[in-house]
């Protein structure tokens, strides 16, 4: 039986900026693969942000961090990574330039791949009053991925704008569309889809 798709946008959105990061446009330190494209959907994930902005939508920015010593890495070796994301590499800085950061933005470092571990993004979503989560930026099949199911099992509504996210690699970043997609019927939208939705939320002027 074919179950029923939520809207695009319930409620209040908030557009949730994945670790965009120096490391998507910059060679140098990263310790991690990227799939091939990386770069040219990073700015198109900044379309994005724009839109939202011209919308009125709460922004919230990512930065994976970890610090010189190692200490908060945990089990992220354990895997196909490499130290990756060090405070103190200059590619860790999120892409302020690139997706137009601004003094007054909320920017929560977080030290593990879930936007929702050990941070205060819950404080910040509540402020918000926010229902539906937009998500762009990478990586697709770990931050994004893990930020999805997190934000799943907390009951928010959630959305995934394929065209503006990468993984490290094809197969990899393919795979976690389908699994968020399994979640929450819907879930998959373009950046197009996306840029509209916040036009008519700005229109409506939901409270």
């Amino acid at each position: 039986m074919q179950k029923k798709q939520n809207p695009i946008i319930v409620g209040q959105p908030a557009l949730i900026v994945v670790d965009i990061q120096k490391s998507a446009f910059e060679e140098g330190s990263r310790g991690i693969a990227l799939m091939p494209g990386m770069a040219e959907r990073m700015f198109r994930a900044r379309a994005v942000i724009d839109a939202a902005r011209e919308g009125g939508v709460p922004i919230i920015f990512l930065q994976e961090s970890h610090r010189k010593s190692g200490i908060d890495l945990g089990r992220e070796l354990d895997g196909d990574e490499d130290e990756h994301c060090m405070e103190h590499w200059p590619t860790t800085a999120v892409a302020a330039e690139e997706v137009g950061l601004r003094d007054d933005d909320d920017v929560i470092v977080k030290r593990r791949y879930s936007g929702f571990i050990g941070t205060d993004m819950e404080i910040l979503l509540k402020g918000h009053k926010a229902d539906t989560l937009i998500l762009i930026g990478g990586l697709t099949n770990v931050c994004v991925h893990y930020t999805f199911a997190d934000a799943h099992q907390k009951d928010f509504h959630v959305r995934v704008v394929e065209d503006a996210v990468a993984g490290s690699d094809l197969a990899a970043h393919d795979a976690a569309l389908i699994a968020m997609e399994y979640l929450q019927h819907g879930a998959r939208r373009t950046a197009d889809e996306m840029i509209a939705a916040f036009a008519a939320h700005d229109a409506r002027k939901v409270a």
